[in-house]
């Protein structure tokens, strides 16, 4: 088959197709006609087969740019950082739009996960873009295990997906694919070390999700604290064992960029909504007393190399490792769990035997829990009962000796009473006889008189 080289880019795609689908050709570039030859070459030592005229086969990088033109592409960006660090104005500047964006407060009680889905399209080519922005990470006093709405987010698409693919019937070629395909990891910018909270986070999501650290607010540090922080930066990660993407440095056609831009990690980027008027141009950037911050600038921040790698360059490879690696990762392993195996050797696995037994398991583990609940239960009501008793216990000889007390009480007052209706008594018998002797007295006047 003989390709024109002056469609280039058809034949980097052609290349990169056979790669796919472990076939080697051997290329032979014509000097007077500026053609290449292209042969097929079966196996490492397989034989050679000249193509004697044009077959038509050439035409299969068009059929597969026609193809994949008309369905779109999804892209999945995933946003973790504290509120306010600038991960909406970064997206806006990346992808030069005006994202409906809510603004959020520090008041957050956790960590939530909020989604928005985005058409968008670029000449014939059409993208579903979904950002996902961890809402209220980092502004809780305890931080403890902040990362656990993002692992479960991350988990539920990867699930979404296998669920799609276990079905009888799908379509995973118009299925809306939300896998993560790259975390942009907002480094806040102290200027000496990354801190705690940021490696436990990352080094939960690494097995899970394509990790790109960025600094936020490059322009707030100054270029040799910039220098330093990057370097403390990718010392601890490495010394952690936190594993982040490397741009693929396999492809010739773009090795050495990727290279050199894998030892320029983490980007340190600036983002602004505003246009600057810097001379007679006008620019994106933030203004300040001293001068411009120009984000397109290569000299004044990492944005353009950002935006170089991650959607003009890597984009593909991004979305073929979160398949490849991240989602197969997590599809073996659910796999297992179903009691699936590669293992020939016990048969064809039947879905139903496997259902049944995982049923058969969850039972057995509900019957478990049921019965530590009720061993936990009747403690429990135990414990209180024997609480109640002694309480009651308690009350009852506090209720006999007041009632002693009150009776003994009773008894004293009885005798008080006693002895005062006796005082009574001689009081009225003395007062009956004085006046008794005061009538004896009258009368004994009157006969005399």
């Amino acid at each position: 088959a003989v390709v024109s080289t002056q469609s280039t880019g058809s034949f980097q795609t052609f290349q990169h197709y056979f790669k796919r689908i472990n076939l080697r050709m051997v290329v032979r570039t014509s000097k007077q006609s500026g053609h290449v030859k292209v042969q097929r070459v079966l196996g490492s030592d397989g034989r050679t087969l000249p193509l004697q005229d044009h077959v038509g086969f050439d035409s299969l990088p068009d059929q597969l740019v026609n193809k994949c033109v008309n369905l779109g592409f999804d892209m999945n960006i995933l946003c973790v950082g504290e509120t306010g660090i600038g991960k909406s104005t970064l997206m806006d500047c990346l992808f030069k739009a005006n994202f409906d964006d809510e603004v959020h407060t520090h008041n957050q009680p956790g960590v939530e996960v909020s989604q928005r889905v985005y058409g968008l399209k670029e000449g014939n080519v059409k993208l579903k873009l979904t950002l996902v922005d961890s809402v209220g990470y980092g502004d809780q006093i305890n931080k403890e295990n902040s990362y656990d709405p993002l692992v479960s987010y991350i988990d539920e698409q990867f699930e979404s997906y296998l669920q799609e693919e276990l079905k009888i019937k799908r379509n995973l070629v118009t299925y809306h694919d939300t896998r993560i395909h790259v975390c942009l990891y907002f480094l806040v910018p102290t200027g000496h070390s990354i801190r705690s909270l940021d490696l436990v986070t990352m080094k939960a999501l690494d097995k899970k999700c394509n990790i790109i650290p960025i600094i936020a607010k490059s322009d707030t540090v100054s270029k040799s604290e910039l220098d330093y922080f990057k370097a403390n930066i990718m010392e601890e990660l490495q010394r952690n064992g936190v594993e982040i993407y490397t741009f693929p440095t396999d492809d010739d056609t773009v090795a050495d960029v990727n290279r050199k831009m894998n030892e320029m990690m983490p980007f340190a980027v600036v983002g602004s909504r505003e246009d600057v008027k810097v001379g007679e141009a006008v620019v994106r950037g933030r203004e300040y007393p001293w001068g411009v911050v120009e984000i397109e600038n290569e000299q004044h921040c990492d944005f353009v190399k950002l935006r170089e790698m991650l959607i003009r360059t890597n984009m593909e490879d991004l979305r073929e490792v979160t398949h490849k690696r991240h989602y197969e990762l997590y599809r073996r392993g659910k796999l297992k769990q179903m009691g699936i195996t590669d293992d020939g050797s016990h048969g064809p696995v039947s879905l139903q035997e496997t259902y049944e037994q995982k049923r058969a398991e969850h039972l057995k583990e509900l019957k478990t829990i049921e019965n530590e609940m009720r061993s936990s239960y009747l403690q429990k009501v135990s414990r209180k009962d024997a609480e109640v008793k002694k309480k009651l216990n308690e009350m009852q000889v506090k209720y006999d000796g007041l009632r002693k007390a009150a009776n003994e009480e009773r008894d004293k007052l009885e005798e008080e009473k006693k002895k005062v209706n006796e005082e009574l008594a001689e009081v009225k018998k003395t007062i009956a006889e004085v006046q008794r002797l005061s009538a004896e007295q009258a009368n004994g006047k009157k006969g005399r008189k």
